[in-house]
């Protein structure tokens, strides 16, 4: 198979994918896969560094721009649709899936005019606006959660859940011979945790020498959180602006502090890891707190909206939970229970009836 995946940005729209692209290499090594993302997402940091094929398009978002950015973005958009045909032609596609983020849009526009099958992949339970206006000409929406089947009118959706990197999928069980804490706010970082965690660690101070952390802080926030640490004289600690490897910071994690976005979740499960959950307030819909509500009420975390993040309050809960195995175990458990295996292959399955229907 040639396999053409669009999109990315952020690590919520980039791992399913490469999860996907994983997929499709286990199960058919001579395939042939391409992505297609932006310059200035993570995709293009991450994917040379990995191993895979990557194109670029000059296209850039349109949420919360004004009218003559809006302008500026309709012209890109212009530009990247050529970029997009040009890429197609060249690489010939059997088939393309559509990850959401703004650099899918010129691609799938112009997998449409060329006659090319599409699928998009949606994970979270709103979708975003790509996957929304191009679903309709897509011959699959793959969804990670029923809810998001209310945005889409076609007919053509299939719950598949949302593909995990394979070595999540073999995360082991909760450690029981140290303590760890993994805090990360998605593939850019979340500044108000990154305060939030140096200004509880007064309050851990019992935990000085027995909690390891691990901390992926975002670029913009590393030298801050790497002297937040050093002022208070924590030892063990490893902070990065980004972490290559997130199953190996998972296996490594008795507890995790995180946002909630349907990716992150998505591991959290597979990995079955106990977590405190600080949802993106301005996260369309207020998916985030959906989410974490969701997981709060199965008992697989905390929940802490970020107007309540205080560093006594953030502070209590860890070490509560530090103090308290039994609970740990349980709510590792419990997310584990939530997690949708085999979501990678549900939907390359979908990717071969597309092609299989249009041969």
């Amino acid at each position: 198979m040639k396999l053409l995946l669009a999109g990315g940005g952020t690590g919520g729209h980039l791992f399913p994918a490469i999860a996907l692209a994983e997929q499709l290499m286990t199960e058919e090594p001579h395939s042939e896969i391409l992505f297609v993302g932006t310059a200035r997402g993570l995709e293009a940091s991450m994917l040379p560094e990995l191993g895979w094929a990557l194109e670029t398009v000059d296209m850039s978002g349109w949420a919360g721009i004004g009218g003559f950015a809006r302008l500026k973005v309709l012209g890109k958009l212009v530009k990247s649709f050529s970029q997009s045909k040009d890429i197609l032609r060249r690489f010939s596609p059997d088939v393309v899936v559509g990850v959401g983020g703004y650099a899918s849009v010129p691609v799938l526009l112009a997998a449409k005019t060329m006659g090319i099958p599409f699928l998009v992949h949606e994970q979270n339970a709103w979708p975003g606006l790509a996957n929304r206006l191009l679903g309709r000409w897509a011959k699959r929406v793959c969804l990670s959660f029923n809810e998001a089947d209310r945005a889409f009118h076609s007919g053509a959706t299939v719950l598949t859940g949302n593909p995990v990197r394979a070595a999540m999928e073999k995360c082991p069980n909760l450690p029981d011979d140290k303590l760890c804490l993994l805090v990360f706010g998605g593939s850019q970082g979340a500044r108000a945790i990154n305060r939030a965690v140096i200004a509880a660690l007064p309050y851990l101070a019992e935990w000085r020498d027995q909690l390891e952390i691990v901390h992926q802080s975002g670029k913009n926030d590393y030298a801050a959180t790497v002297e937040g640490y050093q002022a208070n004289g924590w030892p063990k600690v490893d902070v990065q602006p980004f972490i290559k490897d997130m199953a190996q910071a998972y296996a490594r994690a008795t507890l995790i502090v995180c946002r909630a976005g349907a990716t992150t979740l998505a591991e959290l499960t597979a990995c079955g890891r106990p977590s405190i959950l600080v949802p993106y307030p301005h996260a369309a819909g207020g998916h985030q707190s959906g989410n974490a509500r969701a997981m709060a009420a199965k008992g697989a975390a905390m929940m802490m909206e970020e107007n309540d993040l205080t560093p006594e309050r953030l502070a209590k809960l860890i070490g509560g939970l530090l103090h308290d195995r039994s609970s740990l175990v349980s709510m590792a458990a419990a997310a584990k229970r939530l997690a949708r295996f085999g979501a990678a292959a549900r939907l390359l399955h979908e990717c071969r009836a597309v092609l299989a229907e249009a041969s």
